[in-house]
Formats: structure tokens, sequence, C-alpha cells
């Protein structure tokens, strides 16, 4: 066993890495992806969220009861996410990562839409979800979202239970980042790329003045954040989308 380990490695670390470009988001059965020295690049809009405090309610209540939260909250996600041409991949603890393949204005306010519908169906009081799952626990969480190109990679050995994928880039990252910054009432942040490609929609909310006229009033406000060691800007909101 230990030869094959260090063969392998060897083998890893002084063969050249194959990428090819592909404009969509690949899955763990990508006839494409072996466990050799070959990723899948695609560009797309990466919404990260996660779970807050989820240790403190997991030891308020039975792991029955937890898991039924869990499985409201996830299916809550993906349904949404799916909706709106979303890829879930890496389910990881309570944290999930989404894929909006494209390099659009369109799917990247995609991705933003879908964190809107999010926290309207978990965290807004009129939602149904939101008091339903609250027969056990409320639910807080963050969202992050950042675009750019992404490297995918299968990594373990073969077996359905051995081996995952691995998403590669600062797209990833930053939404990672970005995300676990945010909880209630704000909780949802996005790059400075993505705010700055969004279409008018998701960007401005449309009120009446006092005097009867329409006005656009800008959904988020700018923030710092640290990555990579310097600091920029971001921008986060407390606004949600409601679905009909």
């Amino acid at each position: 066993m230990k030869q094959g380990i260090i063969d392998k490695v060897k083998s890893i670390i002084d063969s050249n890495f194959d990428v090819e470009d592909i404009s969509y988001v690949p899955d763990i059965e990508n006839s494409k992806l072996t466990f050799g020295n070959k990723g899948l690049r695609f560009e797309a809009t990466t919404l990260f969220i996660d779970m807050r405090g989820s240790t403190t309610v997991l030891n308020k209540h039975n792991r029955t009861s937890m898991s039924k939260i869990y499985m409201c909250y996830f299916h809550t996600i993906v349904t949404i996410a799916k909706s709106l041409g979303g890829e879930v991949r890496s389910f990881n603890g309570d944290g999930i990562l989404v894929f909006f393949p494209g390099t659009s204005k369109v799917t990247l306010s995609n991705a933003v839409k879908a964190a809107m519908h999010m926290k309207y169906m978990l965290a807004v009081d009129e939602g149904v979800i939101k008091k339903k799952m609250e027969t056990y626990s409320s639910v807080d969480f963050g969202i992050g979202i950042d675009d750019g190109k992404i490297l995918c990679t299968k990594v373990g050995i073969t077996g359905s239970n051995n081996r995952d994928l691995v998403w590669v880039g600062n797209a990833v990252n930053k939404a990672v980042k970005i995300g676990d910054l945010h909880s209630a009432p704000k909780h949802i942040g996005i790059s400075s790329y993505v705010y700055s490609n969004l279409t008018d929609e998701v960007k401005f909310h449309t009120r009446k003045t006092s005097w009867g006229t329409e006005e656009k009033v800008n959904m988020w406000e700018s923030a710092m954040i640290q990555y990579n060691g310097n600091y920029e800007t971001y921008y986060r909101t407390s606004y949600h989308w409601t679905i009909s």
C-alpha cells in the first residue's frame, strides 16, 4: 500500500495536467474526469450558502428532529436553485455550492435572484416554510456569490463512496469567504464583479415617493472584505424576492 501511494503521488506531481474548457457544470459520472491529471474548466457564478449555529441547533434537538430541519433546508435551496438554472454540487455538512453556468448578466443575476428567493422562503416572517421549521428551530444562514472560472477534477479512488469532485478557483473561495460574513438580517453578500454586472431588476427596488412618483432605490450597500491579503469592496443586502 505504501509504495502504491508513493507511485501515485509521483505520477500526479511529475506528469503534466490536462485542462479542457467546457460550457457546462460536470458531475461525478462525467467520463472525461478520471483519477489522472485531467480537469474540466468552466465559467459560472458560484453561490455558497451555509447554515449558522448548526451545532447549537443540533444540541437543542434529537437527531431525527435535526434531520427534519436539514431536509427542509436543503429541499428549499435545491428546488430554488434548479428553477433558475443552477447546478447543485458539494453538499458539505450544512453548506452547499451551486453553480450557474455561463458568462451573461442574466445567468449572473439569476444566481442573485435565487439567493433572494432562498432568503424569502427560509427567513421572512410571512413565509410558511420559516414558520413550519420553527416548530423545531429557526434557521439562520449566510450566502456568498462570486463569478469566475472554476477547475473541476476528480479525487479519491475507484468505488462509489471513495471519490468526489474538487472545485478550484477564486470564485469558489471568495463566495465562501463572503458567505461566512453573513447572517440575519443581511443574509446575502456579493463580490464587486457580480454587483457591477447585475441587471436592474436585482439591483434596484422601485418604490413610490410621498409625491406619488416612482424612484429607484439601490438594494445593496458596500462593505469591505479582506481577501488574499488585500482589502476590497463587496456588497450586501437585507432584501428578499417573493415567490408566488
